[in-house]
């Protein structure tokens, strides 16, 4: 069963002026971050506007991506949902479509105990092939998972990792507390945090930024594995700049901006969601320019 490690882009969907899914711009930033050399690619995550899409458009948007990728990198798909039922049934068409394991975040709004938390990822879990990737994000949901109840979910047949996106020490400590389990990974969502968490035995990292500089992504998490951790440390700083952007206002509008930037004409978000103002606009584009992603003008 396939455990994701490396770095991991959470992949935008493309929409157009009218919010329509522009398939053929999909197609074009899932090779440009295949070619870079991400070790995974996440689609229909949070960045990607799950949560504002129909369910045939998600099944669309994960299909899309596997069949773009076709193997050569696999594919971690969004599949959360309010029910249990519609998870599991998404879960259920993200296998059958090709992807390698599925991310689902903690239920929210109607909120649950801890043991109908670990019923409903070992239900999830039960039904499908794929492995399970456990989406923490107290900020978003306001639903936080002791480091002992990852433990307990790490134990859970199928659960192969968590995405942890919430502080550094409380990453630490799910670290220490799983780094007996090979067949679990803990993955940061916080750009921020890669290198801190790849320091303390963490496998990998989920992010925005990863797709306006996939080469570079790539190229720390390579410094870091080589062991060159001064080399590692200084890119890290340079590029530390535009890790704060694209967290700067509400997402995906800062990384959709830089997409813009790069060429990307798809690059609408859908409402209520809002587009980035141009005064962070133009810091992305400097940022990109200083990194020698544009021509200069």
């Amino acid at each position: 069963m396939y455990k994701p490690t490396g770095m991991i882009p959470a992949v935008p969907t493309p929409f157009d002026e009218n919010e329509q899914f522009d398939k053929k711009e999909y197609r074009k930033l899932i090779e440009s971050l295949i070619e870079a050399g991400m070790h995974c690619l996440l689609t229909d995550g949070s960045t990607g506007e799950y949560s504002l899409m129909s369910l045939e458009e998600r099944k669309e948007v994960i299909a899309t991506a596997c069949q773009v990728a076709d193997g050569r990198v696999p594919i971690m798909a969004g599949t959360s949902c309010a029910r249990t039922e519609d998870t599991i049934a998404l879960t259920k068409f993200a296998e059958e479509a090709g992807a390698d394991c599925a991310l689902i975040i903690t239920p929210y709004y109607m909120k649950t105990s801890e043991q109908g938390i670990i019923d409903y990822y070992t239900a999830i879990a039960e039904s499908v092939s794929i492995g399970i990737v456990i989406y923490h994000y107290p900020g978003a949901t306001n639903v936080e998972l002791s480091p002992q109840l990852i433990h307990r979910l790490s134990q859970i047949p199928g659960i192969v990792g968590v995405k942890n996106t919430t502080d550094q020490e409380h990453t630490c400590k799910v670290i220490a507390l799983v780094q007996d389990n090979p067949n679990f990974a803990v993955l940061t969502g916080y750009e921020h945090l890669i290198l801190p968490t790849l320091a303390v035995g963490g496998d990998g990292a989920t992010g925005i930024v990863h797709n306006l500089i996939p080469d570079e992504i790539v190229k720390l998490y390579n410094l870091f594995k080589e062991n060159k951790i001064a080399e590692a440390i200084a890119l890290n700083k340079k590029l530390a700049p535009l890790y704060d952007y694209v967290e700067q206002e509400p997402s995906p509008g800062p990384v959709k901006a830089g997409l813009k930037v790069l060429g990307y004409e798809s690059v609408y978000v859908r409402k209520p969601l809002v587009p980035t103002t141009n005064e962070l606009k133009a810091k992305i584009e400097g940022m990109l320019q200083e990194l020698g992603k544009l021509v200069a003008k």
